[in-house]
This record gives C-alpha cells, structure tokens and sequence, in this order.
C-alpha cells in the first residue's frame, strides 16, 4: 500500500494499480464535436467504436483503420448505453423512445421492452448480455426529467428499477428495486455476478445471479469518494458519481466516475487506482484488436488510451 502518488494520466492509490500504469502516458482525443457523449461500444468485426450524443438525438461512428467519424443514427431515440448480444447484434437502451431495441443485421429495428405490466418504461440507461440471451437493463428517470436528454414526463412505474428480458419468451421481469438512480451494468466475466451502479446513491452494488436469471444477495461493492487532499481539476471536483463500468481481464472493475476521471477497483472492493480526464467522464468501453484500448466518453468528447491491462475476454468465461 502506498500514498497517493500522481503521473500525469495515471493516479496510483495502492501499489495494486501499479501494472495498470505501465501504457499511454496521455489521452488521445478521437472527437470532440458532442454536447454530451455517452454509450461507446466497440465493433471488433468492423473495427469501428459506435457512441451516443444524447441531447443531439443521434449516434456517431469512429473508424479505427482511418480515424474518420462519421454519423451512425440519426434520429436515435436518444440513445444512452450500447452492446452487443452474442449473434454480434446492436442492443440500444433508448431514453427518448423509453425502450430497449436490437438493431437486426439487415439493419431493421426490433422492440425488446418499452413496458413491465404495461406501463411505460421510464428511459432505459445501459445493457448488458447473458451468453443466454438474458438481458438485464437499468431503468432510471433521467430521460423523462427534461427535455434534454429525452422527452419531460412523469414516470409511469413510479421508481427506478433494473429489469430482466427473458430470452425464452421475451417477457420482462423486475430484476432488482431499492435504487436511486440505477445506471451501468456489467457481469462478473464468468456471469456469477451482477453489478450495477447507482448514481444519485453514490455507490455500486453486486448481485448473484441464479441459474434462471434471477438476482439474489444484493449488497454494496464499493462507494463513491473523491479524495478531498488531492488537488481537481476544474471537470474533476466534488464528489464522485458513478456511471457505467467495466471488467478487465484480472478481474479489476472500472468505472466511469463523473466527477472524478475514471475509478479503478481490486476485487475485494478498493479503490486502487484512477485515471485524470479533463471533462466530466460519462462511459468508457475496451476495444481494440487487442482489447486493451480503453475508449472513454467525456462531455463534448471521445478518448482513448492503449493500457498496459486488457479488459475482460469479449466471450464469457465459464467456470
């Protein structure tokens, strides 16, 4: 265990975080053309990273090869998060259309949920895939509030839930409640495990995930706090809060921490460990040939950085 010590990028909190430290020593800005950028999903068939600008109403397109952007959607339902299912489909949480899709690969659009017991979702925020088929996606209000990011309503269902799309018959089932504003999701690389971030809680929690897609033994995994003693930046002040986060392939969780760059966590829950951007961090995904480029969405902007640590295997591991 060591103080915090600062390179420039990387912020080192615990000697754990030390071999993440060991890649770029600066962020690349890709784009920077957003009013506020969110959902980066990288392609690896196409070699193409796909995000959301949400109060825009549209997606955008990078291409690794060339490094052109280039529109992807448009208008886009106010996209938020983004992934893929295990047939290479696009699964889209949209906020302004209150609903979940998949982008066929004729590039026809299908509805997965936009209802639980037939009341309106309020605006799914983020996704994430069983090897399944299950779907688990975050359901806050964050769309419905205004006008910015979506279309100003009042909720239907009455509180911020996560939800579970049951592959067999495609039925949507309450996932998890308790949450203030339940944001990212991610599974555990081997899917014993469920997490989710809870933005206006400040905290993560972490979920065991039954044979049949049910979640059991929720409990918090970490808790959002930045260090006061180290000097913010302007876009970096405050206390943190968090948004999606990531897996990578020694079982550290990262994660988007607006606020405050972006969080590196040990498995038992430390903080280990952070990374210093200049805007307000959103979203961050791994992609690359290699999977060890970190993409990482910001306010107006697109970043990347080649680590020295590759995220989490694109195909589930079993044990």
């Amino acid at each position: 265990m060591s103080g915090a010590i600062e390179f420039g990028l990387y912020e080192i909190l615990d000697d754990r975080f030390r071999p993440c430290a060991n890649g770029d020593t600066r962020l690349e800005r890709l784009h920077g053309d957003c009013r506020w950028a969110e959902g980066p999903l990288y392609l690896p068939a196409w070699r193409q990273l796909v995000w959301s600008d949400i109060p825009n109403d549209r997606m955008l397109r990078w291409d690794e090869a060339t490094g052109t952007v280039g529109l992807f959607r448009s208008p886009a339902g106010h996209s938020n998060g983004n992934t893929l299912d295990h047939q290479g489909r696009l699964i889209t949480c949209e906020q302004g259309n209150r609903r979940v899709t998949r982008t066929e690969h004729d590039g026809t659009i299908t509805v997965l949920a936009d209802r639980h017991r037939g009341k309106r979702l309020n605006s799914p925020n983020d996704a994430v895939v069983r090897s399944d088929g299950t779907i688990w996606f975050s359901d806050p209000d964050f769309g419905i509030t205004s006008d910015y990011e979506g279309h100003r309503a009042d909720s239907e269902i009455g509180a911020c839930h996560v939800y579970r799309i049951d592959p067999a018959d495609g039925e949507v089932h309450l996932a998890a409640d308790g949450f203030a504003g339940p944001n990212g999701l991610v599974l555990s690389p081997d899917e014993q495990r469920l997490y989710v971030s809870d933005t206006r809680a400040g905290h993560i929690r972490v979920f065991d995930v039954r044979e049949n897609g049910t979640l059991a033994d929720g409990r918090v995994f970490a808790k959002a706090a930045a260090d006061d003693a180290r000097p913010h930046t302007d876009a970096n002040a405050g206390a943190a809060r968090f948004d999606n986060i990531r897996f990578d392939d020694d079982g550290r969780l990262w994660a988007a921490a607006m606020g405050d760059g972006v969080h590196c966590y040990a498995p038992d829950g430390t903080l280990i460990g952070r990374l210093l951007v200049p805007e307000h961090v959103s979203n961050i995904a791994f992609g690359g040939p290699k999977n060890n480029r970190l993409f990482i969405t910001a306010t107006t902007s697109l970043y990347s950085l080649v680590l020295s640590v590759t995220g989490a295997p694109r195909v589930p591991r079993h044990q």
